[in-house]
């Protein structure tokens, strides 16, 4: 029996146009993409609002969905549309008022050579409710660990994609940070730069102004990203786009990750272990607690995808 301890709300999952009970497994262990890592997939969140349960910014997703989805050279067995109204059924054949959705492109079962000459690729689509990412104290703040491991870089994968593959190295890096008892982990680029989180965008604040950086700096250029950059823009906060360095994160005024998952969770403290055999002091960010900037931020980004903001409604697509 499938145990949905960690899945709760989830009924029904979507697999090639069909629906199946969470409990049924579909999937034959000689996948492609579960022996390669050939996958792509998407996060994203829908929220309850007045309306009924709205999903954030799907367009924006799905669009992405499928850039990754061409850089692996898959022929998607879905469109736009299709995927999209995919989506909307999963969230109202579970039920959920509101929700976390993984679509997940992947190539099949067909051959095992690196090339997938015969795999076709399939889509599946589940929903659930998910609360606090990084748990129920995060909104006050987390400690991160910069990880030993650099990320990969921009010149060795195209960032632009959310593949499979690449989340190996989010998953050691996370798990290294969670053992050495912090809450998340921070990867350095190949240049000794703040790259981003395991699945996280960076932001930091000094002297009021808000600072993330590029895609060159081998980050995905997530979508929370580009929402808190309009939301900073609209609230009159000046933004740069630059590299960060080390020392700009630990001598912040403010700092947090941005993404579906963790949404806005400010980081408040930090300890290097960029080099192992290095001392590793922490670092208190600004005062030790979430500041202004992040908590305006924040509380305007909860009236965006509740549709308490007029202004944001574009990003939102209603079920019903």
């Amino acid at each position: 029996m499938i145990s949905i301890a960690n899945f709760p709300g989830a009924v029904k999952y979507w697999h090639q146009g069909k629906f199946h009970e969470w409990s049924e497994s579909i999937l034959h262990p000689m996948v492609h993409a579960l022996h390669y890592g050939t996958s792509t997939f998407e996060g994203i969140r829908a929220y309850a609002t007045d309306r009924g349960p709205a999903v954030f910014r799907l367009s924006d997703h799905i669009d992405r969905f499928l850039v990754s989805a061409s850089v692996l050279r898959m022929s998607p067995p879905f469109g736009k549309d299709e995927i999209m109204d995919a989506v909307r059924s999963v969230v109202r054949e579970n039920g959920l008022r509101c929700g976390y959705i993984r679509p997940l492109m992947f190539y099949a079962y067909g051959n095992l050579g690196l090339l997938p000459k015969t795999s076709p690729a399939e889509l599946v689509i589940g929903a659930w409710e998910w609360g606090d990412y990084l748990g129920e104290m995060a909104d006050k703040g987390v400690s991160v660990l910069i990880v030993p491991r650099r990320r990969i870089h921009h010149t060795q994968m195209d960032m632009r994609a959310k593949l499979g593959g690449i989340y190996v190295q989010s998953a050691m890096s996370a798990l290294e940070a969670k053992t050495r008892g912090f809450d998340e982990a921070v990867f350095l680029n190949l240049e000794g730069r703040v790259a981003e989180g395991p699945g996280e965008n960076i932001f930091i604040v000094k002297d009021g102004v808000l600072r993330t950086n590029m895609i060159t700096e081998s980050i995905l250029e997530g979508i929370t990203r580009k929402t808190v950059l309009e939301i900073a823009a609209d609230l009159g906060h000046p933004t740069k786009i630059a590299p960060i360095t080390g020392e700009d994160l630990c001598g912040a005024d403010e700092a947090f990750f941005t993404g579906t998952a963790v949404e806005i969770t400010p980081i408040t403290r930090v300890t290097d272990g960029s080099d192992p055999n290095a001392p590793k002091p922490e670092r208190v960010i600004g005062k030790g607690k979430p500041g202004p900037v992040t908590c305006g931020i924040e509380t305007e980004f909860r009236k965006a995808v509740s549709g308490k903001a007029p202004r944001y409604e574009k990003w939102l697509t209603r079920i019903d």
